[in-house]
């Protein structure tokens, strides 16, 4: 197994996981969040594909899917295009909800594709590559990738609680 098939594994179960935890739920159980001011699976799901979305296009050099594709319109949710959850507030949370779970499922295919598209295209010699200075020590092209998916797998966990939670 190389380094590029041993990280596209770890996102692959993230979403696996993702579809598990919104599998056979309503659109309303999704995006209800157990206590004012906590995250919904809704805003979990949508989150963990903005973060992976927002941070590889830009290392690719390609456009986000959440623009290029149309996914913003589609989940009209009355936040800047930009907004990929970190810094929201309780009322932005609020926000990021939808009417379809399959909307959620949709955008997160098509970011965690665009991700392993990315992971299978890099060579090795770049995983040193400093890609953010504006850390200390810089951050480097293995370690963004390594963060991404710890990210996923961070709110993918945090889904399935909510859902437990939730009692569905």
């Amino acid at each position: 197994m190389t380094w590029n098939e041993l990280l596209i594994d770890a996102v692959n179960r993230s979403q696996e996981a993702c579809h598990k935890v919104l599998g056979g739920l309503t659109a309303d159980q999704a995006n209800e969040r157990p206590r004012p001011g906590t995250n919904s699976i809704t805003w979990l799901v949508w989150h963990i594909a903005r973060q992976q979305d927002t941070q590889i296009a830009p290392l690719g050099g390609t456009p986000q899917v959440w623009t290029a594709q149309g996914w913003v319109e589609k989940f009209g949710l009355g936040l800047p295009p930009k907004s990929m959850g970190y810094g929201h507030t309780p009322d932005d949370v609020a926000k990021v909800v939808v009417d379809d779970t399959s909307l959620l499922t949709g955008y997160l295919d098509a970011a965690v594709a665009a991700t392993k598209a990315y992971i299978a295209s890099v060579a090795d010699d770049r995983l040193d590559e400093v890609v953010d200075t504006r850390w200390d020590p810089p951050v480097t092209l293995g370690v963004r990738l390594v963060s991404i998916i710890d990210d996923a797998a961070q709110h993918a966990g945090q889904a399935a609680y909510v859902r437990g939670l939730l009692g569905f």
